[in-house]
């Protein structure tokens, strides 16, 4: 799929791998419309990129909600005219050990990390149908290897992963749904997900996900691992049990984390 004269959506805009991509996008002739929850960085972020060939547009929104993001759709539909590329980027992590049960806790993760974007995905397809499109899903290598400390966020991108899995079978082209598992990337996520959080190893930074990501589109790709290593983990790990001991690995860099801060 072409980048060039595309419409697209581009969800978690206003940093990490979203802020990437949207630069990267910018060298584009394209019509992005750029959302984020953060609409002060969202629009720090689409005023320095001013001038590039891609003509962006600010939409500050909160995608744990449905009625948002039907607003979303009409609104790109209104401007955009129709919807060619749906970046489904947007997410967050906590980082801790779980004490106690918490319903809340539970849902607002899952309503930005996965309902929103199941939902996304169902509404690209009720609109277009067999028509072309795309949607790339920025899911996590957390889906194939959970790490201590994440259980809660490697759930919801497990998730995606299933679903895409079987999904793509009712699809008249898989393709339509590229799914993304970047490891872990040098952004402020990782300060976001706690205080003092320790980034996992290995690391990349979002302007290699963010080529990767637009390599995979260009090329019609259905799944992209930005990182040659960990596809490397994976091959080895059929046959040695590494995943056991990265967990090991993580779980001590959380018992430290949780001596430090009281898991706060």
């Amino acid at each position: 799929m072409k980048l060039e004269n595309q419409r697209i959506i581009l969800t978690g805009a206003a940093s990490g791998i979203g802020l990437a991509l949207l630069e990267q996008l910018s060298s584009h002739p394209c019509q992005i419309l750029a959302v984020d929850v953060n609409a002060h960085g969202l629009e720090t972020a689409c005023k320095r990129l001013e001038g590039r060939a891609a003509q962006i547009t600010a939409y500050a929104c909160d995608l744990s909600a449905p009625e948002n993001i039907d607003a979303l759709f009409e609104t790109a539909l209104r401007m955009l005219g129709r919807i060619d590329l749906f970046f489904a980027n947007a997410g967050f992590a906590y980082y801790e050990e779980i004490r106690e049960p918490d319903w809340a806790h539970i849902e607002r993760i899952f309503r930005v990390n996965t309902f929103s974007t199941l939902y996304i995905i169902e509404k690209m397809q009720s609109l277009y149908g067999p028509a072309p499109y795309k949607v790339v899903v920025t899911a996590s290598a957390m889906a194939f290897l959970a790490l201590p400390g994440y259980a809660l966020y490697s759930a919801t991108k497990a998730a995606l992963h299933r679903f895409a899995d079987a999904y793509r079978w009712q699809l008249d082209d898989p393709r339509k749904l590229m799914m993304v598992y970047p490891i872990a990337t040098r952004t402020g996520f990782f300060r976001a997900a706690g205080e003092n959080v320790p980034t996992a190893w290995p690391s990349q930074t979002p302007e290699a996900v963010a080529r990767a990501i637009l390599r995979g589109v260009r090329c019609d790709r259905q799944t992209v691992s930005p990182s040659p290593l960990f596809s490397l983990f994976l091959l080895l790990d059929r046959f040695l049990p590494l995943h056991r001991l990265e967990q090991a690995i993580e779980q001590r860099k959380l018992q430290t984390w949780l001596k430090k801060t009281g898991g706060k």
